[in-house]
């Protein structure tokens, strides 16, 4: 029994030392490569150096972790695994009368760490980070600016319907604003006007060259026209910024908030924050399933050494990135719902995973 704890403390100290030292060289790499792709319009905009290291670059290094954990992860077991096979200590312990399923718990245990720990990133402590992060690229990175749509469709509380032509960001206003409302499948009324500002004082959109419609019986319509009318609505300004950028500064309880609105609203845009939301859960998970394909992949010892067992886990690696982007294809193009095919990477490496663990001790 106290070999066997030694064993665990050994794989657990290697995965646990291997994963830290290759995500923070990693990181690194990213920050020099990051900072000689930005530094022009941190000049050009005269970004403080403060702001530059405290606002952005200290909120970037957990993002940017917490995003690549499951890949590192991976490479890492892959790494330490083939140095142990080639080296013969895994032939070792199974010669000791270590079974090959038991070797698996500390990897196993590693996995589920290295998963709380990003969970835990990516429910509460990244989007507190990128509330800065975020609005420093906002302000200072031109490539980071929030886009805004055409044609959008919103459906407020009461049957009222919100249909805007388009929205600018520079003045806070929606062009060719119109509002319905609708009782029994029958369009009560109609407002539209040519413009609606909103005023962040009062908390109200200031409607310019109004014209409204109320429809009642037969021919009995009323009609009224206006140069300037101020109307309080449930859809307020922040709603058209929330995009793929800045639903990454949601925690957990703001994100279901959002969700359960934009659903309500028939906003199309939902499928950005329900793509965030199952990805947060997602990612950690698939450091679990990726570390058992390491170690299926990689524990026993080849004649070409390691540099078949990097090859194999590089190409599996890179097909799961590869395979995770076409899913979101999948959500864009309204194919598959959010869930399903964020899932979808997830459920085939899984599948994966058991196949090559149930094959491993053979």
């Amino acid at each position: 029994m106290i070999g066997v704890k030694k064993l665990d403390w050994y794989i657990i100290g290697k995965f646990m030392g291997s994963f830290f030292v290759a995500l923070a060289l990693l990181t690194v790499i990213v920050i020099i490569f990051d900072v000689s792709e930005k530094i022009d319009d941190f000049v050009q905009k005269e970004a403080p150096l403060k702001a530059i290291i405290v606002d952005y670059y200290l909120n970037f290094i957990p993002y940017f972790m917490n995003m690549y954990s499951p890949m590192v992860v991976f490479l890492t077991v892959i790494l330490f695994t083939s140095k142990m096979a080639q080296n013969s200590e895994i032939v070792a312990i199974l010669s000791c009368g270590v079974s090959f399923h038991r070797m698996m718990v500390p990897y196993l245990v590693s996995a589920a760490l290295v998963a709380l720990l990003s969970l835990g990133l990516g429910l509460w402590v990244i989007p507190r980070a990128n509330v800065t992060r975020v609005a420093f690229e906002q302000k200072y990175n031109p490539r980071a600016k929030v886009k805004f749509g055409h044609d959008m469709h919103y459906k407020l509380e009461d049957n009222k319907y919100v249909y805007i032509e388009s929205f600018s960001g520079w003045n806070n206003t929606a062009y060719n604003f119109t509002l319905e409302q609708i009782s029994d499948e029958h369009l009560v009324s109609k407002l539209s006007a040519e413009s609606a500002q909103w005023d962040s004082l009062s908390g109200k959109w200031k409607l310019r060259n109004w014209f409204i419609r109320e429809y009642g019986e037969g021919l009995q319509d009323r009609i009224r026209t206006g140069k300037q009318l101020d109307t309080t609505l449930s859809l307020t300004i922040d709603d058209f910024y929330y995009n793929e950028y800045t639903i990454e500064r949601l925690d957990k309880k703001q994100l279901d908030q959002l969700i359960d609105t934009q659903v309500a609203r028939g906003d199309a845009t939902v499928m950005n924050a329900q793509m965030e939301k199952h990805r947060r859960y997602s990612m950690p998970l698939s450091a679990i399933i990726l570390t058992v394909i390491g170690v299926a992949l990689c524990s026993k010892k080849k004649r070409g050494g390691m540099g078949w067992n990097i090859a194999m886990g590089l190409a599996l690696g890179f097909s799961y990135v590869l395979f995770e982007q076409f899913s979101k294809m999948f959500v864009v193009t309204g194919t598959l719902p959010a869930g399903i095919a964020t899932w979808i990477p997830n459920i085939l490496y899984a599948i994966i995973a058991a196949t090559l663990y149930a094959l491993a001790p053979k």
